[in-house]
């Protein structure tokens, strides 16, 4: 069975809510939207305090290139364009929205029919996708027409779709797969024209059983597309681990899944590119599982952009006694919010509730030159060493060790038998040392 072949840790599963079917979150009686939900430039606002917006309506317009369109996901009127904080307790400029019942509009098609039909062409797709504000949903949100607008000089030889889902705790993508199984191959349909392959390609682990059968009785119609089963080992999911165990190329240092013929997408974006190009529908919300030990039911909600994240903590009946934190995403790679009063955002693929208990840190000792973080690093880097030029701000050493490929999955921290934070230093460290080549680049220019 397929996998890669450096590092990686086996952490418990936890995938408490993997039985529990998706559900559509009511909506709230009053939204927040951050104006920019992805990366790249900010998106410029078009609206005012005042203004009357229906579902689907533009709310603030990616102008730059690597920028991405924001919909409004609500009807009803703009009570203000102020800031809020989010999950990290940054303030960041936001449009409030009283809602006044659903008025979507009329060219989105609401209909639960599957349109299988692409008639689009490939520049047209990718143009839909941009106007539909359509960005990478595991995390990153990175513009996915960007990802898919392959630069001259460039080749697309493979298409990957990212199901791995190996994250601790969040069951969306296999729900997904098992529940609307023909709208997400569509998208695989959709995004294969769109770089006009051949071929596609689904990694999903082995865990995930139910979902590789319900895949492979539909493969026939879809030609194509194919189901790779690969060994179930964190991280999986991540892009240069995904495109190493599918296609045994390797993302040379520095360098993205393009410069070896890979573009990668995961699941509720491939859902979402389905809906845009063939529903005329913009992101708007996704999917997201609400979990932890202590929660009496895990569940799989639809939620819209802009939902107090207190409504999802409400409709799963409220938080458990011995709550000690919230995390945004996964265990491995999420963030612990600061502010719980925060609202949902493009790439909030989570809110996991984790005990008091489990959220204790235990007190960290003196490293033992164990090995064992450089074992567990599946990018081949020195945990132990990174962390000890960023706790000295030796951020010159941090570059040449090449700590700009650390993609913070947590693994050396995970495997450290002394406790120490090694994740949180070698992101300190990755912060400066970015800082510090942007800077020269400027100066450079």
């Amino acid at each position: 069975m397929k996998t890669f072949s450096i590092g990686g840790i086996h952490p418990e599963e936890n995938k408490l809510a993997h039985q529990s079917k998706l559900e559509v979150l009511g909506i709230p009686k009053q939204a927040v939207l951050y104006a920019s939900q992805h990366l790249g430039a900010p998106a410029v606002i078009q609206v005012q305090k005042g203004d009357t917006v229906k579902v689907g309506q533009l709310l603030a317009k990616g102008e730059a290139f690597v920028s991405a369109n924001l919909h409004s996901p609500y009807s009803g009127t703009v009570s203000k364009v102020d800031v809020a904080a989010d999950v990290s307790g940054i303030k960041k400029p936001a449009i409030y929205i009283d809602v006044e019942g659903d008025e979507w509009l009329e060219d989105i098609d609401r209909s639960e029919e599957l349109k299988k039909e692409i008639t689009l062409s490939s520049a047209e797709i990718i143009a839909k996708i941009k106007e539909k504000g359509i960005v990478g949903l595991g995390g990153a949100c990175f513009p996915t027409h960007v990802k898919l607008s392959v630069p001259e000089g460039k080749k697309v030889e493979y298409l990957l779709i990212n199901a791995a889902e190996c994250e601790p705790y969040i069951s969306i993508d296999n729900r997904i797969l098992l529940e609307r199984t023909e709208e997400f191959l569509t998208g695989t349909a959709v995004l294969r024209k769109a770089l006009q392959l051949e071929d596609v390609y689904i990694g999903i682990e082995e865990n995930k059983a139910d979902a590789i059968a319900r895949l492979k009785e539909l493969l026939p119609e879809y030609p194509g597309v194919h189901v790779e089963t690969l060994r179930k080992k964190y991280p999986q999911g991540a892009e240069k681990q995904l495109i190493k165990s599918v296609t045994r190329r390797e993302v040379p240092s520095g360098r993205l899944p393009l410069d070896v013929g890979c573009i990668v997408c995961n699941v509720s974006t491939t859902l979402a590119v389905y809906e845009a190009v063939q529903k005329n529908k913009p992101l708007i919300g996704q999917y997201l599982t609400y979990s932890g030990k202590s929660v009496s039911q895990p569940r799989n909600f639809y939620v819209r952009y802009g939902t107090p994240v207190q409504d999802i903590i409400a409709a799963g009946n409220g938080l458990p006694e011995d709550t000690g934190k919230l995390v945004s995403g996964g265990p491995m790679m999420g963030k612990a919010m600061v502010n719980p009063n925060a609202y949902t955002t493009k790439g909030f693929s989570s809110l996991l509730v984790i005990s008091e208990k489990e959220a204790r840190r235990k007190p960290a000792v003196n490293c033992i030159r164990c090995g064992k973080c450089v074992e567990a690093c599946p990018m081949g880097l020195e945990p132990y060493l990174l962390t000890a030029y960023a706790e000295r701000k030796r951020w010159e050493d941090m570059e040449k060790h090449h700590i700009m490929d650390c993609m913070e999955c947590g693994c050396c921290q995970y495997s450290c038998p002394s406790n120490r934070p090694l994740t949180d230093l070698v992101r300190l460290g990755k912060n400066r040392t970015g800082a510090m080549i942007r800077a020269r680049q400027q100066q450079n220019k």
